[in-house]
């Protein structure tokens, strides 16, 4: 893969264990949200993105509560939705900033970034949840503020990270041929996504997954083991 000039990652179970999403993070907006609504609710990008999720839920007319109750299910269902993940990114902003939590990176992860930042690989990251939460998650994690080893961020307002339309717009975005793109991720149907748009990539299989010897990406059980 000597020619890769851009690596695109996915965060939960390439960059950080998924544990740390669904036992820390998601229960602590699930918590927060009904009273962070009532308490922002004269916020513009939260009356914006009540909105866009009453929308997404095909309310006509519905009160507060009802959104509310309907972004709780979406957090109990783990729905991809824009606009839930926009909400709890902010409420997430809130707990980074006071100190309840940082966030889990696998060990190998930030000196690999960096050997790779410093090669001249330009880094991104592509997640389900928003820009903003992926840049606190990088901002407040373990190993201290990783942002300044990225280029840039895209989410679900790029496009479904199944769709080979989405990482197409990426490497539009990014600026360079897709076969020159290595995109990381734990999860088959984004690597064949990713494959369909032209892009090199790799399937991260951490424990406790096995590495089946049929498999359709190149396969690894950490960074230390991707070869460029």
């Amino acid at each position: 893969m000597t020619d890769i000039r851009a690596i695109v990652t996915d965060i939960e179970g390439t960059t950080s264990a998924i544990s740390f999403v669904k036992d820390v993070l998601f229960p602590y907006a699930r918590e927060r949200l009904p009273a962070f609504v009532e308490t922002h609710a004269d916020d513009a990008d939260v009356q914006h993105w009540l909105h866009e999720a009453a929308k997404e839920a095909g309310f006509i007319e519905a009160s507060r509560t009802e959104v509310i109750d309907r972004l709780i299910a979406w957090i109990d269902a783990d729905r991809k939705s824009t606009a839930l993940k926009a909400l709890q990114g902010m409420i997430w902003k809130e707990g980074y900033e006071s100190g309840a939590y940082t966030s889990h990176v696998y060990p190998e992860v930030p000196a690999r970034l960096a050997e790779w930042k410093a090669a001249g690989i330009a880094l991104y990251v592509y997640s389900s949840g928003s820009v903003p939460a992926q840049k606190l998650l990088f901002g407040y994690s373990e190993a201290g503020d990783l942002t300044p080893l990225f280029s840039g961020y895209f989410d679900t307002q790029t496009g479904p990270k199944r769709e080979t339309a989405s990482y197409q717009a990426i490497a539009e975005s990014i600026g360079l041929p897709a076969a020159q793109i290595l995109f990381l991720s734990d999860i088959t149907e984004e690597l064949d996504a990713a494959a369909a748009a032209g892009m090199r990539t790799t399937w991260l299989c951490r424990e406790p997954m096995v590495c089946p010897t049929d498999a359709r990406h190149t396969c690894v059980s950490d960074f230390n083991a991707i070869t460029l």
